[in-house]
């Protein structure tokens, strides 16, 4: 079972408490309810995924987004039928930011639990600024790689899997640095939804090097 909490708040809002999916508002607050994944997702228009322009257009609107740290513009860019899970470990927590909550995440200073950390197995807590901005911001640069529907990775212990079966991704890869021996690798996978024919950012997964 994943999570999937929409966690976006607006500045100074109160501690939020747990509903059900029901009960949900769009009023920004921090919910933690279990969801199913995503299924039945179509390819853009008719071309083939991977061929129509408009996947790339989206990351490099996605990437104008973690420059300028401009919410509204990120919203714009999220699913509005599904949101946007975001996971910060490939088999952490999934913290799930629907339209109107991302619209804050570059204003809430909520503290996440992103999962166990493969170093210290101590859970990850943080907001998104302060935990999830700069692996995108180390990531999403000019020299980086794109590949379309394949998960380009450095040196890894692990296998590395896309979890949603049914929706087309890219991952954006940063190879690491030579004094590292390129063990400081990073690479964001991102899922697109399909919505009346426009692509949406659906999921982002993070992968790194694991000891």
């Amino acid at each position: 079972m994943r999570l999937r909490p929409p966690t976006a708040l607006m500045p100074d809002t109160p501690q939020p408490t747990l509903i059900a999916p029901a009960t949900f508002t769009p009023v920004p607050a921090l919910t933690q309810v279990a969801t199913s994944t995503p299924t039945a997702f179509a390819p853009v228009a008719d071309l083939p995924f991977c061929d129509d322009p408009r996947g790339r257009e989206l990351l490099t609107s996605f990437s104008a987004v973690i420059v300028s740290k401009d919410g509204p513009l990120l919203a714009s860019l999220v699913s509005p039928s599904y949101g946007m899970d975001v996971r910060y470990y490939r088999d952490g927590n999934v913290v799930n930011y629907d339209v109107e909550h991302a619209k804050f995440v570059f204003e809430t200073t909520f503290q996440a639990d992103w999962g166990l950390s493969f170093g210290s197995g101590e859970s990850t807590l943080g907001s998104f600024q302060e935990i999830i901005l700069p692996a995108l911001q180390k990531v999403f640069i000019p020299s980086s790689t794109i590949e379309c529907n394949q998960i380009k990775l450095g040196a890894v212990t692990y296998q590395a899997l896309w979890p949603y079966a049914d929706l087309n991704y890219y991952s954006v890869h940063f190879p690491g640095t030579e004094i590292n021996g390129r063990l400081d690798w990073q690479t964001w996978a991102v899922g697109m939804d399909n919505v009346a024919g426009r692509p949406y950012i659906a999921a982002l997964i993070h992968y790194e090097w694991e000891p």
